[in-house]
């Protein structure tokens, strides 16, 4: 049970948590919609690392799609995963040598967009983890 009762305002349950403040949430989900989707990076890569992270992040709502598919692994995701469990494991504290791995794999506006959809996804995660979010079962 989340800590505060869902607004009437949102198509998702993370979503009715953010209606509370209808501008925050139609903010935050039109970045989420661009962060999402195929661009310089397959929308396949993001959900790879939103399942890495979702595991150290603490929301069971994020959880829910379960962990990385190594099934689905290029060398591109696996660096990109990588990184990810880095990032939540030195707190944003990344060395050069782990800099180096990504720099070899991405380009300078591919690393941008990694890095804004890990501090984004990170940002919701804790959202739903602070909100007590759960998991929701399929019908």
């Amino acid at each position: 049970m989340t800590i505060i009762n869902p607004s009437n305002i949102g198509e998702t349950p993370f979503q009715k948590l953010l209606g509370h403040n209808p501008k925050v949430m139609e903010a935050w989900s039109s970045l989420g919609n661009v962060l999402e989707v195929d661009d310089l990076l397959s929308s396949d890569l993001k959900e790879q690392v939103r399942r890495a992270l979702a595991q150290s992040n603490g929301c069971e709502y994020c959880k829910a799609k379960g962990k990385p598919d190594p099934n689905v692994f290029d060398e591109k995701i696996s660096v990109a995963v990588g990184f990810a469990e880095v990032f939540i494991k030195q707190k944003g504290n990344i060395s050069q040598s782990i800099l180096d791995v990504v720099k070899h794999s991405f380009s300078e506006a591919e690393m941008s967009e990694l890095f804004a959809f890990i501090c984004f996804t990170t940002a919701q995660q804790y959202f739903g983890s602070l909100m007590k979010l759960e998991a929701v079962e399929e019908r």
